[in-house]
């Protein structure tokens, strides 16, 4: 199943020029009530949905941008 990404800058990419950087989790937890279990979890568990999710992926070998899309898990394709 191929991939294609669509990078902000650069357009519609094939995703061999993308890196994965994991699912966008929102706001880090607060500070004040930070424990290191709430930051391991934070951290290191993942939702993994199978369906749509909103993703943080990199541009390695494009524009070397930092970018969220969302999606959809069982389809490998980009919902816009």
């Amino acid at each position: 199943m191929s991939l294609t990404l669509t990078c902000p800058i650069c357009g519609e990419r094939n995703g061999y020029e993308f890196r994965y950087g994991g699912e966008d989790k929102g706001p880090m937890p607060d500070s004040k009530e930070l424990t290191p279990e709430t930051w391991t979890d934070y951290v290191h568990n993942n939702n993994s949905v199978a369906g749509v999710q909103k993703e943080w992926w990199f541009h390695r070998d494009g524009c070397g941008t930092w970018f969220t899309l969302n999606r959809d898990t069982t389809t490998n394709l980009e919902v816009k």
